[in-house]
């Protein structure tokens, strides 16, 4: 691993050209004879006493605005569908152990079921809000950070229908969409 310092300095002038480690490490073997692992080559940098030039990453696209006024939540209602004509409901129905985040708005209770999400989300989550499902029962939802979903309803071991079900995820999934997740 020891390099002499003619072969040093053009190791330096890579590394200060932007070379990623992974091609240094091709560039050293293939220049030099010298076969090392990706730790090693690491090593080597830190003894060569350069940084690296950090690739400047994508640019993210801008988020899209939204139109509702500022501290607005966005709710939607469900209308009486056909049996057959709504998509399974996955493993909607698994409360998670995690408290009701604070301040975020409630749904209005009627017949059918109504989405709401936060406008500003719980911490940990993607995206978080609350349903309303027919019967009344709210419940806290959040999608996190790796697209696990989770419900966290008020009542312990409350479970609600699958048509509840059906119809709780299809608003999420058309509100989400509206909203560009």
């Amino acid at each position: 691993m020891h390099l002499t310092e003619a072969q040093a300095e053009v190791a330096r002038g890579w590394l200060k050209d932007g070379v990623k480690l992974s091609d240094f490490q091709k560039r050293l073997e293939k220049e030099f004879g010298l076969r090392l692992t990706y730790m090693d080559t690491r090593l080597l940098v830190d003894d060569l006493r350069v940084v690296p030039k950090d690739v400047e990453p994508p640019k993210a696209p801008e988020p899209v605005a939204s139109t509702a006024p500022a501290g607005a939540t966005t709710t939607t209602t469900a209308q009486a569908y056909p049996a057959g004509t709504l998509p399974s409901p996955g493993a909607f129905g698994t409360p998670a152990m995690a408290q009701p985040a604070p301040g975020t708005a409630a749904s209005p209770a009627g017949s059918g079921v109504s989405v709401t999400v936060d406008s500003i989300t719980r911490p940990g989550a993607l995206a978080s809000g609350s349903v309303t499902f027919s019967d009344a029962q709210k419940a806290q939802w959040y999608l996190d950070q790796t697209g696990r979903f989770g419900m966290v309803p008020p009542q312990k071991g409350y479970r609600p229908s699958q048509e509840d079900l059906q119809q709780f995820q299809m608003l999420l999934d058309r509100e989400l969409q509206r909203l560009g997740y």
